[in-house]
């Protein structure tokens, strides 16, 4: 198992590739969480983390440039919220081989406006009753589902379904799993930090302008610090802060 630090992220492959997009390649290197991205420095279109052990889908800070993530065979059984405020433009998600497993899932990926093509083959959820009509009706910006073009008679079908009497109470039911999930995992995850305050923390990041003032940064972060408040969300009194800047 390997910590994705940015002297890893500095040291692996970079290209173009065949899509003349800008890729770096975090392939095999079994990371569990992601993490230190800030020293990325937002200079790649896209970034293949396949064949890791990475668990939950988040950790990203503010990158604009990112079109592309690939995640195949990883161990993702969660995918965090918000993700429409770090990796605005994504357009592509590749999860094939992965552990999720309820419809109610996918709705983080709700917000991201410029998403066209998912992947989820492979991961239990695709055994689910109604799984591809729940998906082309809950996600209406994707093209691409699975490999399999979405075709506007398949759209129309799965809005009609589920507006209906019978799949307004599926979704109610899909709805209410989620939720009760979401609260189970939520007491095991660090508190919540509040939209404002993950703001806060992507800019920190995404401002470094050196290699050293990332991993701080990151250290801190990690901790509960969001910078440019006096504020530690684990109470931890030992870790130094930052100056906050004066207007």
């Amino acid at each position: 198992m390997v910590k994705l630090t940015p002297d890893l992220i500095q040291q692996s492959m970079q290209y173009i590739n065949p899509v003349r997009d800008r890729e770096l390649d975090l392939r095999g290197y079994k990371i569990p969480t992601i993490e230190n991205l800030g020293a990325t420095l937002d200079q790649f279109d896209t970034i293949d983390f396949s064949d890791n052990d990475v668990r939950k889908l988040d950790g990203f800070p503010l990158l604009k440039r990112i079109k592309t993530l690939f995640f195949n065979n990883n161990r993702i059984v969660r995918i965090g919220d918000g993700l429409e405020h770090c990796i605005p433009n994504l357009e592509t998600l590749m999860l094939t081989g992965n552990m999720i497993q309820e419809l109610g899932d996918i709705e983080p990926l709700i917000s991201l406006q410029n998403f066209t093509n998912l992947c989820l083959l492979q991961n239990p959820i695709t055994a689910k009753s109604y799984y591809r009509p729940y998906v082309v009706y809950k996600l209406p910006q994707l093209k691409l589902l699975d490999f399999r073009k979405i075709k506007q008679k398949e759209r129309i079908e799965a809005n009609t379904f589920f507006k209906s009497p019978k799949g307004k109470e599926i979704t109610k039911e899909i709805s209410k799993k989620a939720k009760a999930q979401a609260q189970g995992a939520n007491g095991m995850d660090k508190p919540a930090i509040s939209i404002n305050d993950r703001a806060k923390i992507r800019e920190a990041i995404t401002n470094a302008t050196s290699l050293e003032e990332v991993q701080r940064l990151s250290k801190l972060l990690q901790s509960g610090y969001i910078p440019g408040e006096n504020r530690h969300y684990n109470g931890n009194p030992n870790i130094d802060t930052i100056e906050e800047d004066e207007d």
